[in-house]
């Protein structure tokens, strides 16, 4: 399976920051914490003095350009040491444990992790990336019902049902993958969408690497929809309803999560 890190472009990648605290401010406003504050009550977890060690790697399709200093921006701005090593793969990683790093950050085409050297723990992008996008959907302030929709049951998709489901929220579930629904069905016990029914909801969380997966039948006036996914899952007509929270960025979010994973 092709991961959300092997679909990110340069273009995905530039003005990072800024996409950054915009998404901030819509979670804010949609959920009433900010990323950080959701990230501490989900893992339990505040960051210290780690050290962060980025770890290029060139396996699979190779690195991808702003890909290492995005990572290292994301780790500055949440307060922590960080570098990237000056060489890819082995190398880099002997440079990253012989300086004493607390935490490894590394991602090829199929994983990206963060490891801390120090505990022990170690995180993968696509479980805490479902983790933390199901929970800022379940977290909408203006919700009227504990229903939640969530598109794509594959890595991402499936792993932020379990935790809806582990939450104690009404889980009703779609992917045009009868496998994925079937597990879903059997070993979470999700309610299977009809596309053809008349429900809607006001919390989404999409994890599909596809385009205009929303329909306007599905969703209330008044929703939030959670989505790491690229591209859009929004069509244009949607997405400029200012009704409608979209809270969507390809990687600050889950590489936070995956950070406070592993303090």
């Amino acid at each position: 399976m092709v991961s959300f890190m092997a679909l990110l472009t340069p273009e995905d990648l530039e003005d990072l920051l800024n996409k950054l605290r915009q998404s901030n401010e819509t979670i804010k406003a949609s959920t009433g914490k900010s990323i950080t504050e959701i990230c501490e009550e989900v893992y339990g977890t505040r960051p210290a003095s780690q050290k962060v060690a980025i770890v290029p790697i060139t396996a699979g399709n190779g690195i991808i350009g702003n890909f290492s200093s995005s990572l290292l921006a994301i780790t500055e701005y949440f307060g922590l040491e960080g570098y990237i090593t000056d060489h890819p793969d082995i190398t880099g990683y002997h440079q990253a444990v012989s300086d004493g790093a607390d935490i490894l950050l590394m991602a090829d085409d199929h994983m990206f992790i963060a490891h801390n050297l120090k505990n022990g723990k170690i995180a993968a992008n696509h479980v805490c990336t479902g983790v933390i996008y199901s929970e800022i959907a379940s977290r909408f302030i203006h919700a009227g019902s504990k229903d939640v929709l969530v598109i794509g049951l594959g890595r991402v998709g499936y792993a932020g049902a379990e935790h809806l489901v582990k939450k104690g929220f009404n889980v009703y579930a779609y992917d045009p993958n009868t496998e994925f629904m079937e597990k879903a069905i059997g070993e979470l016990g999700v309610n299977a969408y009809d596309m053809n029914g008349p429900k809607q909801f006001s919390m989404v969380f999409e994890a599909t690497p596809n385009a205009n997966t929303i329909s306007e039948g599905m969703i209330a006036e008044r929703c939030l929809v959670s989505t790491p996914g690229i591209p859009c899952a929004l069509p244009p007509e949607l997405a400029e309803n200012g009704d409608i929270d979209l809270v969507m960025e390809p990687l600050v979010i889950g590489a936070a999560a995956m950070l406070y994973s592993v303090f």
